[in-house]
């Protein structure tokens, strides 16, 4: 463990838990009061991936394509839930941080293969997120050289009180203010049958092309995103949750994706409305011009759209900003929890505070490329993602590190598929980022198709090396441990990672993956920042 102050009471925005207590009944009241001093990270987590880019994408979504893409949100729910649940387990067993497990585990190298780049990553959302902010400002007249400062004063200020409880109360007061997404949808004359039957029947208005292909994957992209593997372990790991309250953190977790899906669903009907309303079906251009279409068919519905994207903005740059603080001090060994104050952890609030105060001023540079940043960082966690989700898939395998906490067999089968998913996205994303006028839905069919044929051929390959060269037996946890009680111990005393040569081979590919896709994601800014 790098800091000390991650061991110790349970300090929650709505209630403390004393660790060292074990005797109190297990009744109802007991367990409802365990679950709100635990609701925290979880909630925080999917609620900021509703950000300024989720609101813009979202409402897309609804203004070109009405409600026809629901369904794509619904399938979403068991991808968050699988996805963090890993998390949740990584973070109350090891008590550690997802950045230094990478960097213990599998080695420098690859430690700063998965989160030198998120670190850039997350600088890019951080930027969005004081877009979002700008165009909120925008809609009720005020500069942006106003709001934006003092934004970023508010960011700071909630970051550096030297409490996790008063930063965590403050972010369930911004969450509270995201419930003005239900009068929002209520004003915007929601048609109820219409809904239920497009979540539940995919379908695409208008009918697959290439656009739609594109939001379908935005709206994949803007929901999983690399940072929350970052931002909810080390969260977890700063509220001192153990193993003893997974449980709990599980039904955090899935809240959290329930709230975020219906956050999600709301923006999406409300747009819908918006468009209908104006005649500007198909007609997108940013989350700020909803807001003035809202308002010209809603006198309400304005600034009611125009303060959740404000929120939204906040949300998100908090969480993102905090993710990646917490990211370096696992990776430069530093003091980094909320529980300390700026004089006990300078390097860790630094760090936060230079990142909201370059990004803010990003945004408020005359003719600074706004548009190339939001296409770039769409593109970058696009290339990302399946990358994370992989570490993600090793790390809750090992025995080592998660004793009697590792995946079952279904839930590796569950997570396969959702990474192969997220490659195959991932895929349709940089090839059409760097070639505009690609035929997307026959990129996709044809990157379906070598994706099965790469698979079983490597399933063959590995089936074949196993049998050259059987791996080595799990380390099995300790017969007397329970396993409410495991943890991981201490990182030095863990035998390192022995790669099978299948697996060396899938993570060198995924490498070469990420180095061309990044290059000519690069390449193809310049050319794009030079007209």
């Amino acid at each position: 463990m790098l800091d000390s102050a991650h061991l110790g009471d349970i300090e929650g925005a709505f209630g403390r838990i004393n660790v060292t207590d074990t005797e109190h009944p297990r009744t109802l009241r007991t367990r409802l009061l365990t679950l709100a001093a635990i609701v925290g990270p979880g909630l925080i987590v999917m609620v900021g991936d509703n950000d300024a880019g989720g609101v813009a994408t979202y409402a897309q979504a609804g203004q070109n394509y009405g409600y026809s893409l629901l369904w794509v949100l619904l399938l979403l729910i068991p991808v968050l839930i699988v996805n963090q649940e890993m998390v949740v387990r990584l973070g109350a067993v090891t008590g550690v941080g997802h950045a230094r497990l990478i960097n213990e585990r599998f080695g420098r190298g690859w430690g700063w293969f998965s989160v030198g780049d998120l670190f850039i990553l997350n600088f890019l959302t951080i930027v969005t997120e004081f877009i979002g902010v700008s165009l909120a400002s925008e809609y009720f007249g005020i500069s942006k050289y106003i709001v934006v400062p003092i934004a970023a004063v508010a960011l700071v200020a909630i970051m550096t009180s030297g409490s996790f409880r008063r930063w965590e109360r403050a972010m369930m007061v911004f969450i509270a203010i995201t419930l003005l997404q239900i009068p929002m949808l209520l004003l915007s004359h929601p048609e109820w049958g219409r809904a239920a039957t497009d979540f539940v029947m995919p379908g695409i208005s208008g009918g697959v092309t290439s656009d739609s292909v594109l939001l379908i994957i935005a709206i994949v992209g803007t929901t999983v995103a690399p940072w929350q593997l970052f931002f909810q372990q080390s969260n977890i790991v700063d509220k001192r949750i153990t193993p003893r309250f997974i449980g709990y953190e599980r039904a955090d977790t899935t809240l959290g994706a329930f709230v975020v899906v219906i956050g999600a669903a709301a923006l999406v009907m409300t747009a819908d409305y918006a468009a209908r309303a104006t005649g500007s079906i198909g007609k997108f251009t940013d989350a700020g011009q909803i807001a003035h279409l809202l308002g010209r068919a809603h006198s309400w519905l304005g600034p009611i759209f125009a303060i959740v994207l404000l929120d939204a903005s906040i949300i998100g740059a908090a969480a993102v900003t905090l993710a990646t603080s917490y990211a370096f001090g696992d990776v430069f060994g530093i003091k980094h929890s909320l529980h300390r104050g700026f004089k006990d952890a300078k390097q860790f609030y630094i760090s936060y505070i230079a990142m909201v105060v370059v990004a803010a001023a990003i945004v408020l540079i005359p003719g600074a490329p706004l548009g190339l940043i939001t296409t770039a960082v769409q593109a970058l966690a696009g290339l990302l993602l399946p990358s994370a989700s992989v570490f993600l898939l090793l790390l809750c395998n090992d025995p080592q590190v998660l004793g009697p906490w590792v995946n079952r067999t279904w839930l590796n089968i569950v997570a396969g598929v959702i990474v192969a998913v997220l490659l195959l996205l991932s895929g349709i994303l940089m090839a059409t980022t760097l070639f505009p006028h690609i035929d997307v839905v026959a990129t996709a069919t044809w990157l379906a198709l070598a994706m099965i044929l790469l698979a079983a051929v490597a399933a063959g390959v590995l089936k074949w090396l196993q049998r050259r060269s059987p791996a080595p037996p799990p380390v099995p946890a300790s017969e007397h441990a329970e396993k409410d009680h495991w943890r991981m111990p201490p990182l030095t005393l863990l035998e390192p990672v022995t790669w099978s040569a299948g697996t060396k081979l899938g993570m060198l590919a995924l490498r070469g993956y990420l180095v061309v896709g990044a290059i000519l994601l690069l390449v193809k800014a310049i050319q794009l920042g030079r007209g």
